[in-house]
């Protein structure tokens, strides 16, 4: 009879062992050859200064190789349609499993992009209306608001060999649910004719009131004057009907000025073009005090906003069209396909039904699916994204999570944490980068980088599990418990800035007076109206400064001191104390290397592999002509003092023979504001969410507005920072200014001198005022979960 040998203790299988990612040898960015090994299957957590070196690690190195290993999987074909990923500066990376990643780049601001599109829900809810609808009108593609309704017809000869051919005629009609009025957008644009043009002048007078449109100007004025098509010498004003048109509308028109064939266009749509089209934010800053003056964008009146035309509206599902569905709060929206039941589409209504719900668990349930992808945070962004993977089947997955809390009250950070726990719990490597404590303390695993940023950091201070980290003598270990204590006296305020029957998105009608002269924080959960109240209803003509986290646009070639202004003072102390141009220290004009064009590298495309970005040889990577870098400033050349950090450059321009006080003032400004670790040649590509805020914010320091807007300062602040910018909010109030912050961050709102707190939920349970007053009171009442938290914080 046979043993049995199922009681006994088997060997340790070979697959089992592994369960660590190695890292060995990491130099990417500021890092300095770190080398850790982190456990597979179990939540970490990495922590750090800003600017540390903690997304140079797990995204830069770990997310980057993942990615490029699983690109090299497909064909070259196929490989050169994707992105080309080059390795990062690593000895060794063991143990790598697939990567999904979770970062913060805000979704496309594209018009035509909702929350529905970007996440699926809206062509599911295509398919639902398309077999369900009545009347029936289509297939799903005449409920979508980005396709439009086609009809054609013609006839093609096909050749049949030997002289011989067929005429085939072929009808095509597709229909579409594209209002055409708007084209899908749900706005339509009108532009102020008399921001154009003064209409009692003639062209040959200088009628046109457009920036840059010079008199003399050959390509844009004398391609109207000169036309043949209109008379120059007669007032805009009396022109005739058939003028008129042909001065505004006109369909591009080949003309001859002074024997150069050109291109006449009406005005309305080469305005459109040239002006219309681009990003607004891109544009420069006159054009885009132009462009809000001269045009309007209202509501569709044909499709009254929804995007749909009327046949798409028309079908309906238990009298709710597919318009009325997407502009419903998604919680409600769960709970109207919950009460669908037609075994027809039972897949569909499941699939529509998870995605739903999956919404209202991440805390978005207070969103609509028409709300458009370019208004979300970057948390909202980020927890977007996320829904696609909340009721995955996938496991043994590493999961990449960039700062998942932010934009979220103490209240909903709770509800995070589970999610990251349920995705490791089902057998994931789950990463975060994070400086909240409360997701810090859920960590299996923590890894702290510094000591400092930049180049004072980029090297593991600390690995272990959470209680090592408190006990350790690392700058987060310290930070760890933090706790603020609520002002005991607060600043009188020396206005107030009135907001009356505020109605944008959620707000119910509010009234109420922001106090001046003082530190506002305005808070409520996520989605309450904050931004709403804050970006949405404050009136024109406030003097208002608005600092956001928005992208900077921007090139590899701009870096701080291109985009701070900082660069032009530096030129031109180069130029005085060498007596030459200042444009011989711009590596975008004439001290440029002529090999790399001031690029600093040579590129060269392989096709479906990755570029490669070798320094150049002329300039060694210096970006400049070796002549301009014979030209020295307090013996420092051009390119030695671009690669100074901000605190070195404010001690180099402060005194002795560089003292530059224009500099000076601006370098003070960005060390203010926590970027002395930024060096001034880093290019902007590379700045996280928080540092591009914190950028802008050292810019419009400058300006003479009164009132300052900042949209939640401390993302992707340390714990140890955030005293530094709570110095700096003092300065600018001590100053002069008001300054209003919408913020979830417990010490902020402690540093307050009064509080607006928005509740008592989101969405249609949001838009109402549920406390104003001090944070004591705040505390004293406990009467709304911000006031709830902020006690527990402070300890009271």
């Amino acid at each position: 009879m046979a043993k049995r040998t199922d009681t006994q203790p088997t060997a340790a299988h070979a697959a089992d062992s592994h369960d660590l990612i190695r890292v060995h040898g990491a130099r990417v960015n500021n890092l300095k050859d770190v080398s850790i090994e982190i456990p597979k299957r179990r939540l970490t957590v990495f922590t750090g200064v800003s600017g540390s070196g903690k997304s140079s690690l797990v995204f830069g190195t770990i997310a980057a190789e993942s990615q490029r290993l699983i690109n090299e999987t497909y064909s070259a074909f196929v490989q050169g349609f994707m992105p080309t990923l080059a390795r990062p500066e690593v000895d060794v990376l063991d143990g790598l499993t697939t990567v999904i990643t979770v970062d913060q780049q805000r979704l496309g601001a594209d018009p035509r992009s909702t929350v529905g599109t970007a996440t699926d829900a809206n062509a599911m809810l295509r398919i639902l209306f398309s077999r369900l609808g009545k009347p029936h009108i289509g297939s799903p593609q005449a409920f979508s608001f980005n396709v439009a309704s086609v009809q054609a017809s013609g006839a093609f000869k096909v050749d049949r060999g030997a002289d011989r051919t067929r005429t085939v005629k072929r009808t095509f009609t597709r229909t579409g649910g594209m209002c055409t009025r708007c084209e899908g957008r749900g706005t339509v644009s009108d532009i102020d004719l008399t921001q154009l043009y003064d209409d009692s002048k003639s062209l040959s007078e200088g009628a046109f009131t457009i920036p840059g449109w010079k008199s003399d100007s050959f390509w844009t004025v004398r391609v109207y004057a000169e036309s043949g098509l209109l008379d120059p010498d007669k007032p805009i004003r009396r022109f005739t009907k058939r003028e008129m048109q042909d001065f505004l509308y006109r369909e591009p028109t080949k003309v001859k000025v002074e024997g150069v064939n050109l291109t006449y266009e009406g005005l309305i749509p080469k305005i459109q073009k040239s002006f219309l089209s681009k990003d607004k934010e891109a544009l420069q800053p006159h054009i885009r005090e132009f462009v809000e003056r001269a045009v309007t964008f209202t509501t569709c009146p044909d499709c009254d906003g929804s995007r749909l035309s009327e046949e798409a509206r028309s079908s309906k599902i238990r009298k709710l069209s597919i318009a009325d569905a997407c502009a419903m709060q998604i919680s409600d929206l769960a709970e109207w396909v919950r009460g669908l039941d037609d075994p027809s589409v039972a897949p569909l209504l499941a699939a529509l039904q998870r995605t739903l719900d999956s919404f209202v668990e991440i805390g978005l349930g207070y969103l609509s699916l028409d709300r458009p992808s370019g208004t979300l945070s970057g948390g909202e962004a980020q927890r977007v994204k996320m829904i696609r993977h909340l009721g995955s089947s996938l496991t043994d997955v590493t999961y990449v999570f960039d700062e998942p809390t932010i934009g979220l009250h103490p209240h909903d950070i709770q509800r995070m944490n589970d999610l990251l726990l349920r995705l490791r719990d089902k057998g994931n490597t789950v990463l975060v980068v994070e400086h909240k404590p409360q997701t810090i303390a859920i960590a299996d695993h923590v890894v702290d980088l510094g000591p400092g940023a930049g180049s004072a950091g980029g090297t593991v201070c600390f690995e272990g599990t959470v209680e090592g980290l408190r006990a350790g003598d690392t700058v987060t270990g310290r930070h760890l418990d933090d706790r603020a204590v609520v002002k005991e006296t607060v600043r009188e305020p020396t206005g107030v800035l009135e907001i009356r029957g505020a109605t944008a998105h959620n707000l119910r009608g509010l009234d109420v007076d922001i106090p001046l002269g003082v530190l506002t924080v305005v808070t409520g959960v996520a989605g309450s109206g904050k931004s709403s109240l804050v970006h949405g209803s404050i009136p024109a003509g406030a003097e208002v400064v608005s600092v956001d986290q928005g992208a900077i646009r921007g090139s590899r070639r701009s870096n701080p001191a291109t985009y701070t202004g900082l660069l032009d003072p530096i030129r031109k102390a180069f130029a005085k104390a060498n007596s030459v141009k200042p444009a011989l220290f711009s590596s975008n004009s004439e001290g440029a290397c002529p090999t790399c064009n001031g690029a600093g590298v040579i590129y060269t495309d392989l096709a479906m592999m990755a570029g490669v970005a070798t320094p150049c040889e002329e300039c060694e990577g210096k970006r400049f002509q070796a002549s301009v870098l014979d030209y020295h400033l307090g013996g420092r050349d051009i390119s030695e003092v671009l690669a100074m950090s901000v605190t070195e450059a404010e001690e180099f321009f402060g005194a002795g023979e560089a003292r530059t006080p224009a500099a000076h003032r601006i370098l003070e400004r960005l060390a203010d504001v926590g970027l002395g670790y930024l060096s001034l040649g880093q290019p902007l590509t590379t700045l996280s969410g928080g540092e591009r805020q914190r950028l802008k914010l050292a810019t419009h320091m400058a300006e003479k507005g009164g009132v300052y807007v900042l949209d939640e300062p401390t993302t992707g602040l340390h714990l140890a920072d955030v005293e530094q910018l709570l110095g700096l909010l003092d300065r600018l109030v001590d100053s002069g200014k008001s300054v209003i912050v919408v913020e979830h961050h417990q010490a902020v709102m402690a540093h307050a001198d009064w509080i607006i707190d928005l509740g008592p939920g989101a969405g249609h349970d949001g838009g109402r005022i549920v406390f104003e007053g001090t944070p004591a009171d705040l505390v004293a009442a406990r009467s709304t979960l911000t006031g709830e938290h902020l006690a527990e914080y402070v300890g009271a």
